[in-house]
């Protein structure tokens, strides 16, 4: 039986990291089609815009820097993904916040989300099933992750900074360890009920 959970959980932590693999290929491919069709015209936002964020400096011209580039917005707006649920800018990380988390997602994708199915419900009413599970996301992650969309995992594994949007990373590092936060987050690929694991 211990040798049966043991590979459940590897199983999982498997599949939550092809998932971030899936994403991180899929925006990169997006990233790509983006730029060789505006290569042609110079973005009036500036090149200053372009630039990564400090705390998310990685090597030029490494897989890493083109995976983070690929995974937050590159016109400095966040597109919207910057703005915390209360409204405000997501502030920089603390020093004591880890470099690292293993985290879980519930997630409940919405019409012009990444990913989203065809026919995909609008953001209100995915913002509203989000809303709905988080009571049950504290008392029992595992049975509101069966409650939620395709993409949806216990343990999604482990992520270090610099790769999500500032307002999800922000939430996300510095939530306690074992926490779900208690209101969804919005996210390019739909709201995610999200929990610490460490």
């Amino acid at each position: 039986m211990l040798g049966r959970t043991a590979m459940q959980r590897n199983t999982q932590a498997l599949l939550g990291l092809l998932f971030l693999v899936g994403v991180a290929f899929a925006l990169i491919l997006t990233r790509a089609s983006r730029q060789k069709g505006h290569a042609a015209a110079p973005s009036a936002k500036g090149s200053a815009s372009a630039a990564p964020s400090a705390s998310m400096a990685a090597p030029a011209g490494s897989l890493e820097s083109e995976v983070e580039a690929a995974l937050v917005p590159d016109d400095g707006s966040g597109e919207g993904f910057d703005v915390l649920p209360d409204g405000g800018k997501a502030p920089p990380l603390p020093d004591s916040a880890p470099q690292t988390v293993t985290f879980g997602v519930v997630q409940f994708s919405y019409d012009g989300a990444q990913f989203a199915s065809k026919g995909a419900r609008r953001k209100d009413l995915a913002k509203q099933r989000a809303e709905s599970i988080i009571e049950l996301a504290q008392k029992d992650f595992a049975a509101a992750v069966a409650k939620g969309d395709r993409g949806s995992t216990s343990n999604l594994g482990r992520i270090s900074r610099g790769i999500l949007e500032p307002a999800v990373e922000y939430l996300l590092f510095t939530l306690p360890k074992g926490n779900v936060h208690a209101e969804p987050i919005d996210t390019p690929r739909g709201y995610w009920v999200v929990r610490r694991i460490d």
